[in-house]
């Protein structure tokens, strides 16, 4: 059995997670602290992605990226090229998950209880102590829940993906590629055995959450 699809579904997800955590974090920071107005048409520009059909997606980061688009010959100047390569796959991953991980973390930084940040600042800690010391374990619960849920739809991630980087055998093929083309193909026991692979992964992931979890809460209570 080639285990390609797996190693790549992860390598994707894995790098689009860290991607989306940082970038997440970054705006819906500094959204957070926007006025009513503004903030409402950055969320709608921002989730797009998260209502539009996946292939839809695709489409569009094909229109932007594509090798005969001007972006797409601009950036091939410099030997990047997102059609049909695996880290095409982590673009168009990251694309569909960052609205999951702005709208969990925006709505924890919005939750936060200002006067925290208020005191230490009034003994003289620096405004990124404050954010890494205080604010960030405070709204640690919603950035976790934020972080599992752009992985697990960065690993479950198919319209975008094959519209960007398609599947090609030991190359861009994922897991949610793989069943497709192994089903379209009759496959049937094939498109079985890496369903429950997924699913195997996406309750380990569940699994370590909720243990996560309990041990935070344990520590609150003491």
């Amino acid at each position: 059995m080639d285990w390609y699809p797996l190693w790549n579904s992860l390598r994707i997800a894995g790098i689009s997670c860290v991607l989306v955590f940082f970038l997440g974090i970054l705006i819906a920071y500094y959204a957070a602290r926007l006025p009513r107005g503004i903030k409402g048409l950055l969320d709608v520009a921002l989730t797009l992605p998260m209502v539009l059909p996946p292939t839809v997606c695709g489409y569009f980061l094909l229109l932007l990226f594509g090798n005969r688009r001007p972006l797409g010959l601009f950036l091939a100047r410099f030997g990047i090229k997102f059609v049909m390569t695996w880290y095409g796959g982590v673009l168009a991953a990251a694309v569909v998950a960052f609205p999951l991980m702005y709208r969990t973390a925006r709505g924890a930084f919005e939750s936060f209880d200002e006067t925290l940040a208020y005191s230490g600042q009034t003994l003289g800690l620096s405004n990124s102590y404050i954010f890494w010391r205080i604010r960030m374990p405070a709204c640690r619960q919603g950035i976790l829940a934020g972080t599992v849920l752009a992985f697990a739809r960065a690993l479950g991630e198919y319209g975008a993906t094959s519209m960007l980087i398609g599947y090609t055998p030991g190359k861009t093929a994922t897991i949610s590629t793989t069943v497709y083309q192994l089903w379209r193909t009759n496959d049937e026991a094939g498109a079985f055995t890496w369903v429950m692979v997924n699913l195997a992964i996406s309750a380990a992931v569940l699994l370590v959450v909720n243990r996560m979890e309990k041990r935070s809460g344990t520590g609150v209570r003491r």
